[in-house]
């Protein structure tokens, strides 16, 4: 299963965050999985595509011409597509994935994380779509989301399609059930 994570390229400086990532990363790897990520060798972009290649997995960075140009890509990874911009970045990331996990990130995060949803309620996309909320880091999402719901400006059938987990464990959950064909 090709799995897209989304998250930063920048060193929180929260060694909780970096050792989820690797956690995140060498479980991907050993199950057989491919990373499909951002590309950079940078922050907890660089950790997560490590901790894949370092379980023996797969992992397909895609990352537009100017991170290229800036010295960015990780050169170890196991293949890299370079798009024109990030508008193309996104959709390829998109057509690549089978299974959708936001981890703590910022504003790009957020955005791409946002379309896969939007996407997904739209019935445009047919796969998991997780935010791994750790330490609680999407409470205020999920509470945003519900808002929309509550204020009838989104179907409540949205809340259903996003899955909003709290450990690796119920990532796993989300992908083995997507992987049976269950839950998509």
């Amino acid at each position: 299963m090709n799995i897209t994570v989304y998250l930063g390229a920048r060193d929180p400086g929260d060694q909780r965050l970096a050792s989820a990532v690797r956690e995140l990363g060498s479980w991907i790897g050993s199950n057989g999985h491919r990373l499909i990520y951002g590309g950079s060798k940078c922050g907890l972009m660089g950790e997560l595509a490590e901790s894949v290649l370092m379980a023996g997995g797969r992992v397909t960075g895609v990352e537009p011409q100017f991170f290229i140009d800036a010295g960015f890509e990780y050169n170890e990874i196991t293949e890299l597509i370079v798009t024109k911009d990030m508008s193309e970045r996104k959709a390829k990331m998109i057509e690549l994935g089978d299974a959708f996990i936001a981890f703590p990130g910022g504003t790009g995060t957020l955005e791409e994380i946002s379309e896969v949803i939007s996407k997904i309620c739209l019935s445009h996309l047919k796969a998991p779509c997780i935010v791994y909320n750790l330490y609680g880091y999407y409470e205020g999402l999920k509470n945003l989301l519900s808002h929309m719901v509550g204020m009838k400006l989104a179907s409540g059938e949205m809340l259903d399609k996003v899955i909003f987990a709290g450990s690796l464990e119920e990532i796993k959950d989300a992908v083995n059930i997507a992987g049976d064909g269950s839950v998509c």
